[in-house]
């Protein structure tokens, strides 16, 4: 039987008046300003000279600052977590044509492609749809939907050249992000608009990736203020369907969007940004309602989605120990599917950053979300009600004390949350790095985390099947939310090693083992009668519980050797098994085996970058996934591979191939009704045009 979360998908509509409104009258006045400062503007870098990252020493690969694990700056060799860096070097060589496909090269981070528009996503187990155990942040700005509980991937097509870093922590982030943060946060880190000087045209094509456009100019408006602006359209074809025929999958996406970053003294900044996005997508699918129920529920095979976002950042330094930052976002989407839905969220959150005498580094801060939703259900899934307000309100505090400066940090902190299904939910954590010598770091972690209840754990019904029932009476089976259940819960005991073994040889490990409490389970109730629809019917339910717990452990691994000058190897591993059980009164069948064989119990990768001229370059990715037992799907190699080449100082051609080894492969079943695809080989050749 298929989950709730698997039954809801969708896409509808434009974004709200005020976004377009803004963007359509903001443009004109940039460029207007934009023409009385002409001899002022910056030139654009162009692309041959920015660094190659072989270039770069391991030492400085170790010292990345990321922001992502405490809402502060630090060095990723100085961070007590599992944290992985996709720098814009990263992007550019991967050849990667989106989000989800950059996020393969994390060790420990699951990426599975059901069909051309839908990918699942999480690290460290219980993979499913929408992947309800991992938040996504762009620029600070969670994407989570409450609705589906996840995550949809096919809107989140950024052009990646405006991507500065994608910062991946493997393990909770709860104690600074909040709740949804368990098994991971992603956080996508756009570039600022005095990065994006100058014109950007891209052009692309190939066999599935059909087309692709990205048009954007950046440049000053006055003295203070850098501005860039772009559109992107992209184009995909549709994968064969599993068993034969067309998948009817296709989908294209048209985006447009902006930045500005004003300076407005020495102790204060001012960003602001948001984009507008429209497409459409296949999604050919069916409930089987026959024989007591007429013909059969058909669902949308074209979905239209649409939506965009407003965000304003204040950032403030009163003195070189004290600094706080505003934001403010409003953000909305559209999707019709199997259920119509339109959604609409405000968000306003506070950070401040203090440094306390020469030990302590305190961050707090606290946020309010304000979300409302609409859908429209029909008889096979519908939310009851169909709309909902919702509010969230949180606060947290985190201390980083130098116990021994320079050698040994813990970190103390927690976050607190009031949200509209749970309640109040506390998310501690204790972290201590220790660095015994300067190229070397051992840390250890405990800490808690919440996923909350979204709508359709709450509020959903979904009627699925008919059989002949007692008497001739039919029996419709129907899974039902439950609006008493409670928040899923995480303890997790991590610790990790960081070193570099030798001049060109570093390595990152990571362990975990989790704790796992009040899973979701789909209860089996006691039949009941139900008049209407017609005909009369017995309902059999099935509701939503928490009536599963277990464990789950395992260790993530990754590499970075630089063999020559000009070749550099990356190889990652990753293990884990995950025990799940149910309570003595659960009636579920079907939750601890999806617990359990949803994510491959191994998964291995290697990267190789080879600058084979100084205007010539080879990359070549290589990704095992292990075979996954619910759904069954047996394990894959995936290879890909780009040649990239300059011409001149301005202009980039690559050529890449992407699943070389197989015409076609199976990477997840989503379930019988949503359908699921078999993922095709495709080639396609971009160029990059600066000016």
């Amino acid at each position: 039987m298929p989950t709730k979360r698997d039954l809801l998908c969708a896409s509808r509509g434009t974004a709200g008046a005020l976004a377009l409104i803004f963007l359509l009258a903001g443009v004109p006045g940039v460029a207007r300003a934009q023409q009385g400062s002409q001899g002022s503007q910056a030139q654009p870098q162009p692309q041959s000279a920015q660094r190659d990252l072989t270039q770069r020493s391991l030492e400085d690969l170790m010292n990345i600052e990321v922001s992502s694990v405490s809402r502060s700056e630090q060095k990723l060799s100085r961070t007590a977590a599992a944290v992985f860096v996709i720098r814009q070097e990263d992007i550019q060589r991967s050849g990667a044509t989106n989000i989800p496909d950059l996020l393969r090269m994390v060790p420990g981070l699951d990426v599975a492609r059901a069909n051309a528009n839908t990918w699942l996503i999480t690290a460290r187990g219980f993979n499913e749809r929408f992947g309800n155990e991992m938040l996504v942040l762009i620029d600070g700005r969670s994407v989570y939907s409450e609705t589906i509980g996840g995550v949809f991937w096919d809107a989140l097509d950024v052009p990646l050249e405006d991507i500065e870093r994608i910062e991946v922590i493997r393990g909770p982030g709860a104690s600074v992000w909040g709740i949804n943060a368990v098994h991971g946060v992603v956080n996508i880190i756009t570039k600022r608009a005095s990065d994006t000087r100058g014109g950007l045209v891209v052009a692309s094509g190939g066999s599935v990736e059909q087309e692709g456009t990205t048009v954007q100019y950046g440049g000053d408006a006055g003295k203070s203020t850098q501005y860039r602006i772009f559109a992107k359209f992209s184009n995909q074809a549709r994968f064969p369907a599993i068993g034969g025929g067309d998948g009817g999958d296709g989908w294209h996406v048209l985006r447009g969007g902006f930045r500005t970053d004003s300076k407005l003294s020495d102790k204060d900044s001012l960003s602001f940004q948001g984009d507008l996005y429209m497409g459409r997508e296949g999604n050919p699918g069916e409930f089987l309602l026959a024989p007591t129920f007429p013909g059969q529920f058909q669902i949308n095979s074209l979905v239209n989605l649409g939506g965009g976002f407003l965000q304003g950042e204040w950032n403030h330094r009163s003195s070189s120990r004290s600094s706080f930052t505003v934001r403010a976002s409003y953000q909305n989407y559209e999707r019709s599917d199997i259920l119509d839905e339109a959604r609409s969220m405000y968000d306003l959150d506070f950070q401040h950053n203090l440094q306390l005498g020469e030990r302590h580094n305190v961050v707090w801060g606290f946020g309010f979300r304000d979300s409302d939703s609409d859908t429209v259900g029909s008889f096979a899934v519908s939310l009851h009600p169909p709309g909902a307000d919702t509010q969230l309100v949180s606060g947290f505090f985190q201390d980083e004390i130098a116990v021994v400066p320079e050698s040994l940090y813990l970190t103390l902190g927690t976050k607190l949350e009031h949200d509209y299904y749970s309640h109040w939910s506390a998310m501690p954590t204790v972290r201590l790095a220790w660095m015994p010598a300067p190229r070397q770091t051992l840390w250890t972690a405990v800490s808690r985390a919440v996923r909350t209840p979204t709508d359709i754990d709450a509020l959903l019904r979904t009627n699925t099947a008919t059989f002949p029932g007692p008497g001739g009476v039919p029996l419709l089976i129907s899974s039902f939310g439950n609006p008493l259940i409670q928040a899923e819960s995480e303890v997790v005991f991590e610790g990790g090693y960081r070193t570099e073994v030798a001049e060109r040889v570093s390595v990152d490990l990571a362990g975990f083992c989790s704790l796992y409490a009040n899973q979701e389970t789909s209860e089996l109730g006691t039949p009941f009668f139900e008049a209407s629809p017609a005909p009369a019917h017995f309902v059999q339910p099935v509701s939503a519980g928490n009536l599963m717990h277990g464990t789950g452990c395992g260790f993530e691994a990754g590499a970075t050797w630089k063999v020559a000058r000009v070749w550099e190897l990356s190889p990652g591993y990753a293990f884990q098994q995950i025990h799940m059980h149910l309570d003595p009164s659960s009636r579920d069948t079907t939750s601890v085996a999806a617990a359990q064989g949803s994510t491959p119990v191994q998964s291995a990768q290697i990267r190789s970058h080879v600058s084979l001229r100084r205007w010539l370059a080879w990359d070549t990715s290589a990704y095992f996934t292990g075979r996954l037992t619910d759904p069954n799907v047996p394990s894959y190699t995936r290879l890909d591979s780009t040649f990239s080449a300059r011409w001149g100082e301005h202009t980039t051609f690559s050529i890449t191939g992407q699943d070389l080894l197989r015409e076609e492969h199976v990477e997840f079943l989503v379930n019988a009704i949503l359908n699921s695809a078999e993922i095709k080989r495709r080639v396609y050749a971009k160029v990059t045009w600066t000016f």
